[in-house]
């Protein structure tokens, strides 16, 4: 026993800690020999000494009454963790910031508290520095954001103006094979151009937590109608067949998010299938509702299905073109994290791929009165234009040329201006059959979707449009609630989908 107690002392004598025993009133009965290194006095000097010999003067009174409120009442606690005005004063009177560690306990009668204490002083040191490196973190963060909010807008401007005037361009070439090509590669090279800055945007979008998932009840049939009027013209020209199930389905969702992950993950099987077909189908269990996404593509090797969701990570084997830039699982990643869902991959080398995405049962709704009705895609026919006028309102010189350009060569009668003062000859002048195509973004204080309500009013029908932004998500948040005989297109517009939505708002 006597050598265990040896050891025991030389522990507590030489602890890292500086130990104090304080007594009811508030005099140090015991201090170990760290007690030289911290506060500079020899243990023997702080026997019988006040405790308050260790503190700084301007905190003696408050801590006569933290000592008589603490022996009421001892318990063990931490002091100083948190705390950043609790200190200790040294023999010469220098300071530092401490961390003390309490603990009561009796013997016979009396009653004492152990007290560990620790500078602080390189701990505080470095709280301040992740304070300080949060901090600039989010105000790169902030900036980025504000970097984001205009490169989204004015980046995709100039995509917009090529990728008209490459559509116009293939319109004029059509008879000329050698110079078609050459368009058409121009064609892919903008679409490779687009995809990588909508995934740039949108990856730094949902990394930076600039986006707030909004929950509203949506239905799955209506959401794939969409997809399916979306990936249609991508599937046909790969003769892929592309199949989305029916469903009654209804789930609480931020409409806009869920879009953009199954849009990642169709156009992903689409890019990388090059027969057979791409599948969207349902299961339904007691605990989740599973979305799968299923291509008869290459397939994924077994030793990369654990990267795939990767930033910047492509499947591809070494010497392979590039297709996009490995940011849509991804972006498929930090959607599912948003939303409380989970992803999953399974694969087989020249089988293809199956993507899951679960969603918990909670968040199913309901089901719709009856399942959707829907035929097969189509790609929209556009050479019927007699008694279609489009009225043109775009504030950018060089998109509102292109766009006008374009649209007069697929046949359509077309009237632009570039502000809304400039556009009220022929707004005055609106008749049926004409649809009202839209920036979002004006110049000033209206905005497109202003200038389409005024004009309802004005007219007392539901006046067709169709308004553009380089902004969609951001756009969709504002407006919230759906619109009728209006649709909503992202910049660089799709020509094929500008053309489809002109053919849907002109349809009986």
């Amino acid at each position: 026993m006597a050598e265990i107690s040896s050891i025991a002392q030389q522990l507590l004598q030489f602890s890292p800690d500086a130990m104090l025993v304080v007594d009811a009133q508030g005099r140090i009965q015991f201090a170990n020999e760290t007690c030289r290194s911290l506060f500079g006095y020899a243990p023997e000097e702080l026997l019988g000494q006040p405790l308050k010999l260790l503190i700084p003067e301007r905190f003696h009174v408050r801590h006569g009454a933290h000592l008589a409120g603490y022996m009421r009442q001892p318990a063990r606690r931490e002091m100083g963790a948190r705390i950043n005005d609790l200190f200790a004063r040294r023999a010469d009177g220098g300071e530092f910031p401490a961390g003390i560690r309490l603990a009561p306990f009796r013997d016979g009668d009396a009653n004492f508290v152990a007290a560990a204490i620790r500078d602080m002083t390189e701990q505080r040191e470095i709280n301040a520095a992740l304070v300080q490196a949060r901090e600039d973190a989010d105000r790169a963060n902030r900036a980025k954001s504000r970097f984001l909010a205009t490169a989204s807008h004015d980046l995709r401007q100039p995509l917009q103006t090529v990728r008209l005037i490459n559509a116009s361009m293939r319109k004029l070439t059509a008879q000329s094979p050698e110079l078609h090509e050459l368009v058409r590669q121009q064609e892919e090279a903008i679409d490779n151009a687009t995809r990588l800055l909508n995934a740039l945007l949108d990856i730094n979008r949902l990394e930076s937590g600039a986006i707030e998932p909004q929950l509203t009840p949506i239905s799955l049939a209506e959401t794939f109608a969409e997809l399916a009027r979306e990936f249609a013209p991508a599937a046909a020209a790969k003769s892929l067949t592309l199949q989305f199930a029916d469903t009654q389905l209804e789930i609480s969702t931020d409409r806009i998010l869920f879009l953009q992950l199954l849009q990642n993950l169709i156009g992903n099987a689409l890019k990388y299938t090059e027969r057979g077909y791409v599948r969207v189908s349902i299961a339904v269990d007691p605990d989740a509702v599973t979305i799968r996404v299923e291509d008869s593509g290459p397939g994924i090797p077994e030793e990369k299905l654990e990267r795939i969701f990767d930033e910047y990570f492509q499947v591809g084997p070494r010497g392979t073109q590039r297709l996009g830039v490995g940011l849509g699982l991804a972006i498929v990643r930090e959607v599912s994290r948003l939303l409380g869902y989970s992803v999953g991959v399974d694969s087989s080398l020249g089988k293809g791929t199956c993507v899951s995405v679960r969603i918990p049962q909670h968040r199913v709704t309901s089901t719709s009165a009856s399942a959707a009705e829907r035929e097969e895609p189509e790609t929209a026919a556009h050479n019927t234009t007699s008694g279609c006028r489009l009225l043109l309102l775009e504030d950018n010189d060089a998109v509102r040329m292109a766009t006008e350009l374009f649209l007069s060569l697929e046949g359509f009668e077309t009237r632009s201006a570039a502000t809304v003062a400039e556009a009220e000859v022929f707004l005055t002048d609106v008749r049926s059959g004409d649809i009202l195509i839209t920036d979002y973004h004006l110049d000033g204080n209206l905005t497109g979707l202003d200038v389409l309500n005024q004009l309802r009013i004005e007219r007392g029908t539901d006046l067709p449009a169709i308004l553009l932004s380089g902004d969609l998500q951001s756009m969709m948040r504002v407006i919230k609630t759906s619109i009728s005989q209006c649709r909503f297109l992202s910049k660089p517009v799709d020509t094929k989908a500008l053309l489809a939505a002109i053919a849907e708002l002109r349809a009986p």
